[in-house]
């Protein structure tokens, strides 16, 4: 069964979360539990850009962005040249609205390369699934994945649902979200094509968020969907 995991990153992320795993153990892990492909995010870029040369075919870069960091902005084009595939916005952990007009230019410049955007969700109150909903609305062309898809909160979850059956440009990954009905809601109701796996390694372990999507319900064809033909379309990996 092919899988590509659509979130994960390296480093050590210290403070409440005192978790971590270097480049050479997420390789491992991929190879432990026949991950293909891993969109890889690092608030250093060119830390991801070094495992994409390092291990071509497995890595697929997602170019960190910050807006309150203009250097952060200006630097996209370089990383897309240099072959990432998708830009990752994480609201909670640089705390900014993740409707702010703040995000309007990365986000024309990711529709301009013809890339999509992957932002964190679920937590108040900087990312939630409303907000996501209206950067969405702003932005009809660009292809946002909402990461989580409202992470642990039912209230959220159900959110996350509601946006995406709204909004036809919001794909869903479900890494972190406990609930193992509401990906196959998701399948079901937001669209066989816009709900993806995800492990947000080092946070999660990929035995616990593979059995999620097992367990949820799915048939086979979804269960092929879900793990890996939904994220090479929305990252454009096929070929």
């Amino acid at each position: 069964m092919k899988i590509i995991d659509a979130h994960a990153h390296i480093g050590y992320i210290g403070g409440w979360a005192d978790v971590g795993i270097t480049g050479e153990e997420l390789i491992a892990q991929m190879d432990r539990f026949e991950i293909e492909k891993t969109v890889l995010c690092n608030e250093d870029n060119d830390v991801t850009l070094e495992m994409m040369e390092k291990y071509p075919g497995r890595i697929v870069g997602a170019v960190y962005v910050n807006p309150l960091n203009p250097a952060t902005v200006d630097s996209m084009e370089h990383y897309f040249e240099k072959g990432f595939r998708t830009v990752k916005l994480n609201p909670l952990r640089h705390a900014y609205c993740a409707d702010t007009e703040a995000l309007d230019p990365i986000l024309d410049k990711a529709e301009k390369a013809g890339t999509t955007v992957c932002i964190h969700s679920g937590h108040p109150p900087y990312s939630l699934p409303w907000q996501i909903g209206l950067l969405a609305e702003r932005h009809p062309n660009v292809k946002i994945m909402m990461i989580h898809m409202g992470h642990g909160h039912g209230v959220y979850i159900d959110a996350a649902l509601k946006m995406a059956r709204r909004y036809p440009n919001i794909w869903l990954e479900m890494s972190g979200m406990p609930m193992p009905s509401k990906i196959r809601e998701a399948y079901e109701t937001v669209g066989k094509n816009r709900i993806m796996f995800g492990t947000d390694t080092p946070f999660h372990d990929p035995s616990v968020e593979l059995q999620k999507v097992l367990v949820s319900g799915v048939d086979e064809e979804g269960i092929r969907r879900i793990l890996y033909d939904n994220a090479a379309d929305f990252f454009g990996l096929r070929g």
